[in-house]
C-alpha cells in the first residue's frame, strides 16, 4: 500500500539529512478516523482525529512503535528504471484479547507515520496512507497493516 508524504515530512527528512537536525529514537504508526483526512498540509497528530485507545492493550494511544533498523524497515528499493527508492515498512498488527479496536467510535480510515514527541498530538505527521474503508476488528481479531511503501521519487 504506497503512502503519501506531507510537506512537513518531506521537511524534516531534509532536516534530518542537510542539517543534522537530531533524528527521532523511534517512530509511530498510528490510526486516525475520516473525520478529518490527512493531506499534504497536515504538520502534527493533533489535526486528525486519532481512534479510541484500549486502556488494557490492543491500540495504544500515539500508535505502534517502529525502531529505525532493519526489522522494522525491512525493505530498501533502487529502483533505477523509473527514478525513485522505495521502503517498506513491517507487517504492523494490533490485538487485543477482550475488547475491540477502536474501543470506541468511528473506525480507523487512515494510517499515519509520526515522529516520537512525548506528546502524542503533537508528533509530527510524516506520511499517510488511505486505507479505503473504515477497519475495526472486533475482540479476539487482528487488525494488520501489510506492505505501508513509501516512495521517492522525482518529477521532472
Amino acid at each position: 500500500m504506497s503512502g503519501s508524504f506531507t510537506n512537513r515530512g518531506k521537511k524534516l527528512m531534509l532536516d534530518w539529512v542537510f542539517r543534522g537536525v537530531a533524528l527521532p529514537t523511534n517512530l509511530y504508526v498510528a490510526l486516525v478516523t475520516d473525520a478529518t483526512s490527512p493531506t499534504p498540509a497536515t504538520n502534527t497528530l493533533g489535526d486528525l482525529s486519532e481512534i479510541a485507545a484500549n486502556g488494557t492493550g490492543g491500540y495504544q494511544s500515539g500508535g505502534f512503535q517502529l525502531a529505525r533498523n532493519t526489522t522494522d524497515f525491512d525493505t530498501i528499493t533502487e529502483d533505477d528504471s523509473q527514478n525513485r527508492a522505495l521502503v517498506q515498512i513491517k507487517d504492523v498488527p494490533w490485538s487485543h484479547g477482550s475488547e475491540t479496536i477502536p474501543a470506541s467510535g468511528s473506525g480507523a480510515r487512515w494510517a499515519v507515520l509520526t515522529d516520537d514527541v512525548a506528546t502524542p498530538s503533537l508528533r509530527e505527521v510524516i506520511a499517510y496512507w488511505n486505507l479505503i474503508n473504515d477497519r475495526s476488528v472486533a475482540a479476539t481479531e487482528t487488525l494488520k497493516l501489510q506492505d505501508l511503501t513509501l516512495r521517492l521519487e522525482e518529477i521532472f
